[in-house]
């Protein structure tokens, strides 16, 4: 990602408040809280879309790398509009861009990438991405 994304570049939306509880000292939610909402907005997409069940899946997906660049800071209480896209979708990972956005504002707060490698529970070895859940990928997909 070598420019800030705008609001338009991304596929799909979760509204995401802010909690007191993501705060810090110095009055602005803390930059690990910002990963969170990233995980929230893609797993989201993933139950709802790709019919994940985390708890019980044979095929699970698993956080290999992730990225977050800030720009602006984002407080309690508000609305965080997290933006998620597939920028690769190859047979055992996927990789997301995130945009997350202050409501009614085109400019990220923070952007980043998030990349998902599909292992077998058991065996914990890279297995093909589910079908029910490329098809939920492949419909955010660039």
């Amino acid at each position: 990602m070598s420019d800030d994304p705008r609001r338009a570049e991304f596929r799909i939306f979760t509204a995401i408040p802010t909690r007191w509880m993501d705060c810090d000292a110095y009055g602005h939610v803390n930059n690990v809280v910002y990963y969170s909402y990233f995980d929230t907005a893609v797993t989201g997409h993933l139950v709802a879309q790709g019919g994940l069940d985390a708890a019980a899946a044979p095929i699970i997906g698993v956080v290999v790398e992730t990225k977050c660049q800030f720009r602006h800071e984002l407080n309690f209480p508000e609305i965080v509009d997290a933006g998620i896209k597939v920028t690769k979708l190859g047979r055992t990972s996927v990789q997301y861009e995130i945009g997350l956005f202050r409501q009614g504002q085109s400019a990220p707060a923070a952007f980043g990438h998030f990349i998902h490698v599909y292992i077998d529970r058991k065996s914990r070895r890279p297995t093909p991405i589910p079908k029910r859940v490329r098809a939920a990928l492949a419909a955010i997909s660039e």
